[in-house]
Protein backbone atom coordinates (compact mmCIF):
# COMPACT_ATOMS: atom_id res chain seq x y z
CA UNK A 1 0.00 0.00 0.00
CA UNK A 2 2.32 2.92 -1.51
CA UNK A 3 2.00 6.01 -0.02
CA UNK A 4 4.22 8.04 -2.86
CA UNK A 5 1.92 9.63 -5.21
CA UNK A 6 4.23 8.43 -8.13
CA UNK A 7 2.82 6.70 -11.37
CA UNK A 8 6.14 5.07 -12.16
CA UNK A 9 6.92 1.92 -12.42
CA UNK A 10 10.53 0.59 -11.91
CA UNK A 11 11.36 -2.47 -14.21
CA UNK A 12 12.95 -3.87 -11.11
CA UNK A 13 9.45 -4.15 -9.45
CA UNK A 14 8.28 -7.39 -8.87
CA UNK A 15 4.81 -6.95 -9.17
CA UNK A 16 3.83 -10.97 -8.72
CA UNK A 17 5.75 -10.85 -5.25
CA UNK A 18 3.59 -7.71 -4.41
CA UNK A 19 0.88 -9.24 -5.63
CA UNK A 20 0.78 -12.41 -3.33
CA UNK A 21 1.59 -10.07 -0.68
CA UNK A 22 -1.69 -8.38 -1.14
CA UNK A 23 -3.46 -11.32 -1.71
CA UNK A 24 -2.27 -12.58 1.52
CA UNK A 25 -3.16 -9.20 3.36
CA UNK A 26 -6.80 -9.19 1.92
CA UNK A 27 -7.38 -12.83 2.94
CA UNK A 28 -5.84 -12.28 6.69
CA UNK A 29 -8.81 -10.80 9.02
CA UNK A 30 -12.19 -10.86 7.96
CA UNK A 31 -12.72 -7.83 5.85
CA UNK A 32 -15.79 -8.32 4.86
CA UNK A 33 -17.32 -7.40 8.26
CA UNK A 34 -16.12 -3.74 7.64
CA UNK A 35 -16.55 -4.11 3.89
CA UNK A 36 -20.47 -4.43 4.41
CA UNK A 37 -20.29 -0.99 6.15
CA UNK A 38 -19.79 0.35 2.97
CA UNK A 39 -23.09 -0.41 0.98
CA UNK A 40 -23.96 3.05 0.28
CA UNK A 41 -21.11 3.49 -1.92
CA UNK A 42 -22.34 0.94 -4.25
CA UNK A 43 -25.74 1.59 -4.09
CA UNK A 44 -24.91 5.22 -4.84
CA UNK A 45 -22.28 4.15 -8.02
CA UNK A 46 -25.29 1.86 -9.40
CA UNK A 47 -27.27 5.04 -9.45
CA UNK A 48 -24.68 7.41 -10.97
CA UNK A 49 -24.41 4.47 -13.61
CA UNK A 50 -27.89 4.88 -14.06
CA UNK A 51 -28.08 0.99 -14.42
CA UNK A 52 -31.06 -0.70 -15.95
CA UNK A 53 -32.95 -3.85 -15.18
CA UNK A 54 -31.01 -6.78 -18.43
CA UNK A 55 -28.08 -4.68 -18.32
CA UNK A 56 -24.75 -7.22 -18.08
CA UNK A 57 -22.72 -5.99 -15.32
CA UNK A 58 -19.29 -6.91 -14.35
CA UNK A 59 -18.15 -6.26 -10.17
CA UNK A 60 -14.46 -6.06 -10.76
CA UNK A 61 -12.37 -6.77 -7.42
CA UNK A 62 -15.80 -7.09 -5.47
CA UNK A 63 -14.63 -8.10 -2.25
CA UNK A 64 -17.98 -9.08 -0.07
CA UNK A 65 -20.34 -7.57 -2.94
CA UNK A 66 -21.61 -4.60 -2.34
CA UNK A 67 -21.64 -3.06 -6.10
CA UNK A 68 -22.43 -6.54 -6.52
CA UNK A 69 -26.06 -6.74 -4.63
CA UNK A 70 -26.87 -2.76 -5.88
CA UNK A 71 -26.96 -4.01 -9.26
CA UNK A 72 -28.15 -7.12 -8.78
CA UNK A 73 -31.50 -5.17 -6.76
CA UNK A 74 -31.87 -3.49 -10.12
CA UNK A 75 -32.49 -6.88 -11.91
CA UNK A 76 -28.96 -6.86 -13.64
CA UNK A 77 -27.51 -9.85 -15.11
CA UNK A 78 -24.04 -9.85 -12.72
CA UNK A 79 -21.19 -11.43 -12.57
CA UNK A 80 -19.02 -11.21 -9.40
CA UNK A 81 -15.14 -11.35 -9.08
CA UNK A 82 -12.60 -11.40 -6.69
CA UNK A 83 -9.19 -13.10 -6.47
CA UNK A 84 -9.73 -13.80 -2.59
CA UNK A 85 -12.40 -16.75 -2.87
CA UNK A 86 -13.40 -16.51 1.10
CA UNK A 87 -14.65 -12.71 0.39
CA UNK A 88 -16.95 -14.20 -2.79
CA UNK A 89 -18.38 -16.79 -0.03
CA UNK A 90 -19.29 -13.92 1.89
CA UNK A 91 -20.85 -12.29 -1.01
CA UNK A 92 -22.33 -15.49 -1.99
CA UNK A 93 -24.08 -15.39 1.35
CA UNK A 94 -25.22 -12.36 1.14
CA UNK A 95 -27.24 -12.55 -2.29
CA UNK A 96 -28.78 -15.73 -1.27
CA UNK A 97 -30.19 -13.99 2.02
CA UNK A 98 -31.66 -11.13 -0.10
CA UNK A 99 -33.06 -13.70 -3.06
CA UNK A 100 -30.49 -12.31 -5.56
CA UNK A 101 -29.44 -14.23 -8.65
CA UNK A 102 -25.93 -13.32 -9.01
CA UNK A 103 -23.09 -15.60 -11.09
CA UNK A 104 -19.80 -15.29 -8.76
CA UNK A 105 -16.32 -16.26 -10.26
CA UNK A 106 -13.05 -16.01 -8.72
CA UNK A 107 -10.90 -13.63 -11.01
CA UNK A 108 -7.86 -11.93 -11.27
CA UNK A 109 -8.51 -8.13 -11.86
CA UNK A 110 -5.41 -7.75 -14.37
CA UNK A 111 -6.48 -10.63 -16.49
CA UNK A 112 -10.13 -10.71 -16.39
CA UNK A 113 -11.59 -14.36 -18.24
CA UNK A 114 -14.24 -12.56 -19.93
CA UNK A 115 -14.13 -11.72 -23.62
CA UNK A 116 -13.91 -8.17 -25.40
CA UNK A 117 -17.25 -5.84 -24.81
CA UNK A 118 -18.66 -8.91 -22.77
CA UNK A 119 -20.65 -6.21 -20.22
CA UNK A 120 -22.43 -3.26 -20.34
CA UNK A 121 -21.29 -1.74 -17.06
CA UNK A 122 -18.24 -2.81 -14.95
CA UNK A 123 -17.74 -1.36 -11.37
CA UNK A 124 -15.37 -1.34 -8.58
CA UNK A 125 -15.66 0.06 -5.22
CA UNK A 126 -12.24 0.31 -3.58
CA UNK A 127 -11.12 -2.95 -5.30
CA UNK A 128 -9.15 -2.13 -8.58
CA UNK A 129 -7.11 1.02 -6.90
CA UNK A 130 -5.22 -1.70 -4.86
CA UNK A 131 -4.01 -3.82 -8.17
CA UNK A 132 0.05 -3.45 -8.32
CA UNK A 133 -0.06 -3.15 -12.07
CA UNK A 134 -2.43 -0.31 -12.60
CA UNK A 135 -2.08 0.29 -16.19
CA UNK A 136 -3.31 -3.66 -17.06
CA UNK A 137 -6.35 -3.64 -14.81
CA UNK A 138 -7.63 -0.86 -16.28
CA UNK A 139 -7.19 -1.88 -19.82
CA UNK A 140 -8.37 -5.55 -18.32
CA UNK A 141 -11.88 -3.38 -17.44
CA UNK A 142 -11.74 -0.88 -20.13
CA UNK A 143 -11.46 -4.21 -22.93
CA UNK A 144 -14.45 -6.07 -21.18
CA UNK A 145 -17.05 -3.12 -21.64
CA UNK A 146 -18.64 -2.67 -24.95
CA UNK A 147 -18.01 0.36 -26.41
CA UNK A 148 -20.77 3.13 -25.13
CA UNK A 149 -21.08 0.94 -22.06
CA UNK A 150 -19.87 2.54 -18.64
CA UNK A 151 -17.11 2.07 -15.97
CA UNK A 152 -18.01 3.06 -12.85
CA UNK A 153 -15.29 3.36 -9.82
CA UNK A 154 -15.16 4.22 -6.36
CA UNK A 155 -12.06 4.97 -5.23
CA UNK A 156 -10.01 6.51 -2.01
CA UNK A 157 -8.45 10.05 -2.51
CA UNK A 158 -4.95 10.86 -1.20
CA UNK A 159 -5.88 13.75 1.19
CA UNK A 160 -8.93 11.70 2.41
CA UNK A 161 -9.14 9.57 5.84
CA UNK A 162 -8.44 6.42 3.75
CA UNK A 163 -5.43 7.76 1.48
CA UNK A 164 -3.86 9.10 4.94
CA UNK A 165 -4.27 6.22 6.79
CA UNK A 166 -2.23 4.14 4.04
CA UNK A 167 0.44 6.93 3.92
CA UNK A 168 0.83 6.77 7.72
CA UNK A 169 1.02 2.94 7.41
CA UNK A 170 3.85 3.39 4.66
CA UNK A 171 5.81 5.82 7.45
CA UNK A 172 6.15 2.85 9.83
CA UNK A 173 6.30 0.28 6.65
CA UNK A 174 8.16 1.00 3.56
CA UNK A 175 6.10 0.46 0.90
CA UNK A 176 7.36 -1.87 -2.31
CA UNK A 177 9.80 -0.27 -4.65
CA UNK A 178 8.84 0.81 -8.25
CA UNK A 179 5.15 0.17 -7.60
CA UNK A 180 2.25 2.93 -7.68
CA UNK A 181 0.73 4.37 -5.11
CA UNK A 182 -3.18 2.72 -4.85
CA UNK A 183 -4.29 6.52 -4.14
CA UNK A 184 -3.52 7.87 -7.74
CA UNK A 185 -6.53 6.10 -8.79
CA UNK A 186 -8.04 8.74 -6.80
CA UNK A 187 -6.57 11.33 -8.99
CA UNK A 188 -8.33 12.83 -11.89
CA UNK A 189 -5.15 13.36 -13.76
CA UNK A 190 -4.20 9.25 -13.34
CA UNK A 191 -7.68 8.35 -14.47
CA UNK A 192 -7.01 10.05 -17.52
CA UNK A 193 -3.66 8.01 -17.52
CA UNK A 194 -5.15 4.35 -17.22
CA UNK A 195 -7.78 4.94 -19.74
CA UNK A 196 -6.56 7.22 -22.12
CA UNK A 197 -8.30 6.45 -25.56
CA UNK A 198 -10.51 4.85 -24.17
CA UNK A 199 -12.82 7.25 -22.89
CA UNK A 200 -15.55 9.17 -24.91
CA UNK A 201 -17.25 11.12 -21.35
CA UNK A 202 -15.70 11.10 -17.59
CA UNK A 203 -17.86 12.24 -14.91
CA UNK A 204 -16.14 13.12 -11.57
CA UNK A 205 -17.88 13.62 -8.22
CA UNK A 206 -16.23 14.04 -4.70
CA UNK A 207 -18.05 12.13 -2.08
CA UNK A 208 -17.68 11.22 1.44
CA UNK A 209 -18.52 8.31 3.32
CA UNK A 210 -18.41 8.61 6.65
CA UNK A 211 -17.15 6.09 9.39
CA UNK A 212 -19.11 5.58 12.22
CA UNK A 213 -17.73 4.14 15.32
CA UNK A 214 -18.25 4.15 19.04
CA UNK A 215 -14.75 5.41 19.21
CA UNK A 216 -11.33 5.46 17.54
CA UNK A 217 -9.83 2.88 19.82
CA UNK A 218 -13.35 1.20 18.88
CA UNK A 219 -12.17 1.14 15.07
CA UNK A 220 -8.83 0.09 15.82
CA UNK A 221 -9.83 -3.04 17.31
CA UNK A 222 -12.22 -3.30 14.47
CA UNK A 223 -9.40 -2.71 11.45
CA UNK A 224 -6.83 -4.34 13.54
CA UNK A 225 -8.83 -7.47 13.63
CA UNK A 226 -10.76 -7.68 10.48
CA UNK A 227 -8.80 -5.41 7.91
CA UNK A 228 -5.94 -7.35 6.79
CA UNK A 229 -3.53 -4.38 5.87
CA UNK A 230 -3.83 -2.81 9.27
CA UNK A 231 -3.40 -6.28 10.87
CA UNK A 232 -0.83 -7.45 8.63
CA UNK A 233 1.01 -3.62 9.54
CA UNK A 234 1.03 -4.00 13.60
CA UNK A 235 2.25 -7.70 12.29
CA UNK A 236 5.09 -5.83 10.59
CA UNK A 237 5.93 -3.68 12.89
CA UNK A 238 6.47 -5.89 15.90
CA UNK A 239 5.52 -5.92 19.34
CA UNK A 240 7.95 -2.95 20.47
CA UNK A 241 6.03 -0.79 17.64
CA UNK A 242 3.00 -1.39 18.03
CA UNK A 243 1.66 0.96 20.62
CA UNK A 244 3.72 4.03 17.98
CA UNK A 245 1.89 2.63 15.19
CA UNK A 246 -1.76 2.54 17.42
CA UNK A 247 -1.09 6.01 18.43
CA UNK A 248 -0.46 7.59 15.44
CA UNK A 249 -3.85 6.18 13.85
CA UNK A 250 -5.55 7.55 16.45
CA UNK A 251 -4.44 10.59 15.92
CA UNK A 252 -5.30 10.59 12.64
CA UNK A 253 -8.54 9.69 13.88
CA UNK A 254 -8.40 12.48 15.58
CA UNK A 255 -7.76 15.27 13.03
CA UNK A 256 -10.57 13.77 10.73
CA UNK A 257 -13.18 13.40 13.40
CA UNK A 258 -16.35 15.52 13.05
CA UNK A 259 -16.22 18.12 15.73
CA UNK A 260 -18.32 17.88 18.81
CA UNK A 261 -19.27 14.12 17.56
CA UNK A 262 -19.91 11.98 20.63
CA UNK A 263 -18.34 9.25 18.89
CA UNK A 264 -16.29 8.41 16.02
CA UNK A 265 -17.61 10.06 12.75
CA UNK A 266 -14.78 10.31 10.07
CA UNK A 267 -15.55 11.39 6.47
CA UNK A 268 -13.50 9.98 3.98
CA UNK A 269 -13.18 11.31 0.39
CA UNK A 270 -13.33 9.45 -2.55
CA UNK A 271 -14.06 9.80 -5.64
CA UNK A 272 -17.38 8.36 -7.44
CA UNK A 273 -15.98 8.37 -11.49
CA UNK A 274 -18.40 7.13 -14.30
CA UNK A 275 -16.41 6.43 -17.55
CA UNK A 276 -18.31 6.25 -20.61
CA UNK A 277 -16.24 4.08 -23.11
CA UNK A 278 -15.41 4.05 -27.03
Amino acid sequence: MSAVLSSTTTPAADLSAVKLKQHAAWSAGDYAVIGSTLQIVGESLAEALDLQAGQRVLDVAAGNGNATLAAARRWCDVVSTDYVGALLERGKARAAADGLKVQFQEADAENLPFKDGAFDAVMSTFGVMFTPDQPRAAAEMARVCRPGGKIGLANWTPNGFIGQLFKLIGRHIPPPAGVSSPALWGTEARLHELFEGRIEKIDVTRKDFVFRYRSAAHWLEIFRGYYGPVQKAFIAVGAANEEALAADLTDLIGQFNRPGASAMVVPSEYLEVVITTR
